[in-house]
This record gives structure tokens, C-alpha cells and sequence, in this order.
């Protein structure tokens, strides 16, 4: 029995004191609060308190911003880390329609562009994830940060598994269906940014969160971040719909566009079978799909206007639809 408050018990108490008492966390104190849970410092009580507390009255920019650099600070992260363009998260999974963002990264990697992909699977029942669709399509799934980075400077490519970056963010990730909700690591583990990429891209999929993080990313510094409302929570533009996408540049106040619908018709069908052969399909020029293929243009988009390639959202869309022809179609990636 502990004849002394725990060390982290501050930390529990500081987001449960009440309406009146309970404030949101410092930047310097959700650092050091994510990192002793990180270090194995912190007991399972207070894990699940403190996570569902945060929940409770929702993780404000400065503490995500403090998550990030709690967990950054326990990486290892090889001395020739290799330049990255563009840094894209993935970690909702897919439930109605494909991942046809895989499709967009695939056409940057193969215009030369250099993309890490990271996120995880397995937290919600019924969803396509990331890893077992590029796994089907031979694509790479890195176990660590030099292996990420190794193939990153080979391939212009890699996905690197949440686990591979922090083994603890995976289980907090995992006790979703234990405590029946997200928690914070949803939120800020798309903003960690592996190898420093300039550009980062979020898809988010709530509306009242574009806020949070596009403050986030000006808490961070973050060169480009954009943020929108992507298809299931993914980076993933649903071309069936206007959508508002909110930039950041550094520390400057967001600048927030609304890009037009891709396609007519407002109303997008469900896929019968979530068969990532269908990608493939569509990658070769083998099947037609409207949708998908207007997701993977207006997406390519998106990421083109994050990376500051582009002098408008007409010019992005132009540049997109060029890259897309131009995609090598006889291979899913150029090497």
C-alpha cells in the first residue's frame, strides 16, 4: 500500500477535481504525463482514469500538442533518417467504401515524392484496415524505425506499423472495446510525424475536432499540416461532397478552403465486398470505378495543395489528374 500519492496521481487529479477545479493540461505537463505512461510509470487505474478524463471533457491543442512530444521523446529514430515529403497517418480503417488513398500515395511515390505511411488496425470490429490491404497487394510493412527508413530511401515508400513506433501506444489503442471509447492516442498519434516530413496530412472524422487539430499542428510548428473530414476518418476525400479542408502553415492561423464535389451525384453506395483486388484493378486500368477513382484524383489533389506544390485547388486538381494518367500502371509503385 502506497503511504505516498503516486507521481503520476497529479495528473489524474489535475483533469478530475470537478466543474469548477479541473483545467486542461499544460503542454509541459501532458509531455511528461504521456511519457511516464509510455516508461512504464503509471499504474492501469490511472491509465484508464486519466484516459477516459480526458475523453470526458476533450484533449485541448496544447495537449496533443504535449502527447506528440511525449511519445517523440521515446523514439529512436536512426542517425540517417531519410528526407520524407510527406508524412501520412492512417489509423481509423475502412468500413463502406475501399481505401482508395492508397491509390493517391501509390501516384506520388511513382512521381517521385517520398511517403511515410503509418497507423494501426484491429481497434474497431468490421473495418478494412491499411496493413491488410498493402500486405495483399505485396506492398511493405516495416517493422521498425531504420527498417521504415531503409525502405523509404529504396522505394520512395513505407508503412510503418504503430507498434513498430511504440509498443505502449498500441495496447492504449487496443483497450478501446475494454473501455468502450476512444481515447486521446486516437487523436495525436496521427500527428507524430516519424522522420519530420514538412507536409502532414490529417483526416479526421468528427467536425467539431477541426479546431483542435489544426491547432495542434500550429502548436507543433508543423511546416504544412491540412485537416479535413475524411471518408470513415481517413485521409481519404469523398468526392460525392463538398469538403473544407483547414491548412496550417507553422504557427500562422489556419486558412481554411472548401473544395467542390468531384461527382454529381450526393448520395455514394456502399461496396458490396471490400475486395482490395478491386484497387488493383483499378490502379491497371484493368475495371472502371467512378468513385474510386475520383476519391484517388481528389485525394492526390488534396496532398499535392498540403505539400505546396500547387497555386490553387483548379491547379491541384489539374496536377492530380496528370499524375493519375501518368501513373506506371504495369507495377503498383515505381521503385
Amino acid at each position: 500500500m502506497l503511504s505516498e500519492p503516486h507521481p503520476f496521481a497529479q495528473f489524474v487529479a489535475i483533469l478530475g477535481r470537478g466543474k469548477t477545479k479541473q483545467r486542461h493540461l499544460t503542454r509541459a505537463e501532458a509531455r511528461e504525463s504521456m511519457a511516464m505512461i509510455l516508461r512504464g510509470e503509471a499504474l492501469p487505474e490511472q491509465i484508464g482514469a486519466y484516459l477516459m478524463l480526458l475523453r470526458l471533457k476533450e484533449e485541448s491543442p496544447e495537449e496533443i500538442a504535449g502527447f506528440v512530444d511525449g511519445t517523440r521523446d521515446t523514439f529512436r529514430k536512426p542517425p540517417d533518417a531519410p528526407l520524407v515529403d510527406l508524412d501520412w497517418s492512417s489509423y481509423a480503417g475502412k468500413r463502406t467504401q475501399l481505401p482508395w488513398f492508397l491509390l493517391s500515395v501509390l501516384a506520388l511515390v511513382g512521381a517521385g515524392h517520398r511517403v511515410c505511411l503509418h497507423g494501426t488496425e484491429g481497434h474497431t470490429a468490421g473495418r478494412l484496415y491499411t496493413r491488410d490491404v498493402l500486405t495483399a497487394l505485396g506492398l511493405p510493412v516495416s517493422t521498425s524505425l531504420g527498417e521504415a527508413g531503409a525502405q523509404i530511401k529504396a522505394q520512395g515508400f513505407s508503412y510503418l506499423p504503430l507498434e513498430a513506433m511504440s509498443p505502449k501506444l498500441r495496447e492504449l489503442i487496443e483497450l478501446r472495446p475494454i473501455l468502450g471509447l476512444r481515447s486521446p492516442v486516437h487523436s495525436f498519434s496521427r500527428l507524430l510525424n516519424p522522420f519530420d516530413a514538412p507536409a502532414v496530412m490529417q483526416g479526421i472524422f468528427h467536425r467539431g475536432f477541426m479546431d483542435i487539430h489544426a491547432g495542434a499542428a500550429q502548436a507543433l510548428a508543423i511546416h504544412r499540416c491540412a485537416v479535413f473530414r475524411g471518408e470513415g476518418g481517413e485521409i481519404e476525400r469523398r468526392p460525392n461532397k463538398p469538403v473544407e479542408v483547414w491548412t496550417t502553415e507553422g504557427t500562422a492561423d489556419a486558412r481554411v478552403e472548401t473544395w467542390p464535389a468531384l461527382l454529381p451525384n450526393g448520395h455514394a453506395p456502399a461496396e458490396e465486398e471490400m475486395d482490395p483486388a478491386l484497387l488493383l484493378g483499378v490502379w491497371r486500368g484493368e475495371i472502371t470505378h467512378a468513385y474510386g477513382e475520383a476519391a484517388a484524383i481528389g485525394t492526390l489533389a488534396m496532398a499535392l495543395r498540403c505539400m505546396g506544390l500547387t497555386r490553387s485547388i483548379v491547379d491541384a486538381e489539374a496536377q492530380a489528374r496528370g499524375l493519375w494518367q501518368a501513373r506506371d500502371r504495369a507495377r503498383l509503385v515505381a521503385a
